[in-house]
């Protein structure tokens, strides 16, 4: 059975704990779009975790993580996380890589750097992990894949014809240094070196272990509203967030996903720039912030302090649509223990008339939230292992949102570890 693990919002969700715990029950975890610009923060027995390029099941000995060909590889990256992981004691993980999963050329890195300083106070706010010009280079068809690493002749022709494009910018429109094709040649027989016994061809084994009825987890990176088609566009990410890319991006076909796990913060967070409606300042963020996910709100890749808001229905219902969702993953519920009331945006008001259906960009950035408050449960809810035993508050809460976004909840996390979770029969 193939099942995805997605995002409903701006990323930050809380995908790497569920992966992580879902992992145990896989055989397969398939990382299938975006690169190392994002991470997943994963609690567990061997501690705790910032994944960016691996996928979240790499802490059990029984599963094959996978990185699938619509991932944006840095290879240096991934064998230093690997190397990070196995030094901290967690076993060797077995691993695959896509013969045609493309890889970020050390030029994208600087270009990414180039283009948020030329745009200054007007950039998007990138991880500048090069993301927005390796995806550019692959649909310019320029990008360079994995298998091209093996041959050599071939190699040198395209690095050298690559370049002259990338200099002419360099020169004309950053005024910085030019790239060399010797320099470029010699750091990809690097990378060969490091990814040669990894290299396979995912799409057909995953193919085969489909027929052999293994369980295949596909793990999504960010969130439906920073999907380039479906989110607020400018200000998302390049790769597609959604589960229906999982198929492209792993190399299956679609109509294998059986299960698609959306999972909803029970507030908002949000890093980098872009229209959040239901965004909260000050003090009321800061503790929030302080208070959130497990050592606060802070991204697990850039360490940027994570914008805040309170649950978003209309962000999460769309986003959770436009994923195809089958079960909802609530997550950090225990972190809104402090509150005596918890407001939740249930409407946007925008020109003076108030909507539920998420609006594209332009519109987005005129909204005003339409807030409902709720009564709070002003306890800790760690430990709790049943939906009954949640305070009474705490469950009506639940059931407002799911009410609200028209979409089962069927897990809900209220603590950072692997066991903190409580699967809720619909």
């Amino acid at each position: 059975m193939v099942r995805a693990v997605v995002g409903a919002n701006w990323g930050d969700e809380g995908k790497g704990k569920i992966t992580d715990m879902l992992g145990q029950e896989s055989d397969i975890i398939v990382r299938f779009q975006g690169g190392a610009n994002a991470g997943h923060t994963i609690v567990n027995d061997y501690g705790k975790f910032a994944l960016h390029t691996l996928p979240s099941g790499v802490f059990y000995n029984h599963t094959t993580s996978i990185i699938g060909n619509g991932v944006a590889l840095n290879i240096p990256v991934l064998f230093k996380e690997i190397k990070e992981i196995v030094d901290r004691g967690v076993p060797m993980p077995k691993i695959l890589v896509s013969d045609r999963a493309q890889m970020v050329m050390p030029y994208h890195i600087l270009f990414d750097e180039y283009e948020e300083e030329r745009l200054a106070g007007k950039s998007f706010g990138s991880t500048k992990s090069g993301i927005a010009p390796f995806y550019s280079d692959k649909y310019a068809k320029i990008g360079f894949q994995v298998n091209e690493l093996f041959d050599e002749d071939a190699l040198r022709e395209k690095i050298e014809r690559v370049i002259v494009q990338k200099n002419i910018l360099l020169e004309h429109l950053y005024h910085k240094p030019l790239l060399s094709a010797d320099e470029i040649f010699n750091t990809m027989m690097e990378y060969r070196e490091m990814v040669a016994p990894y290299v396979c061809d995912v799409s057909a084994f995953l193919y085969d272990a489909i027929k052999e009825d293994k369980n295949i987890l596909l793990e999504g990176q960010l969130g439906s509203l920073k999907d380039p088609d479906h989110g607020i566009y400018p200000m998302v990410t390049s790769s597609s967030t959604l589960a229906a890319y999982g198929a492209i991006g792993a190399g299956i076909p679609p109509y294998e996903i059986k299960q698609i796990i959306t999972v909803c913060k029970a507030y908002s967070s949000a890093v980098g720039a872009g229209a959040f409606v239901s965004e909260i300042f000050g003090e009321e963020a800061d503790e929030l912030r302080r208070r959130g996910g497990d050592g606060g709100e802070y991204g697990a890749t850039t360490g940027r302090p994570r914008r805040m808001g309170w649950f978003d229905c209309v962000a999460s219902k769309y986003g959770c649509r436009i994923q195809g969702t089958t079960d909802v993953a609530f997550t950090v519920l225990d972190v809104l223990g402090y509150l005596e009331e918890i407001p939740v945006c249930v409407g946007y008001e925008i020109d003076g008339v108030v909507t539920k259906d998420f609006p594209t960009t332009g519109k987005l950035e005129k909204a005003k939230p339409v807030l409902e408050v709720l009564p709070g449960w002003n306890c800790d809810i760690r430990g709790i292992k049943t939906y009954g035993e949640l305070p009474e508050n705490c469950r009506k809460y639940i059931e407002f949102v799911e009410e609200q976004i028209g979409f089962p909840i069927t897990m809900i996390s209220n603590g950072p570890g692997r066991n903190d979770i409580i699967y809720r029969n619909k």
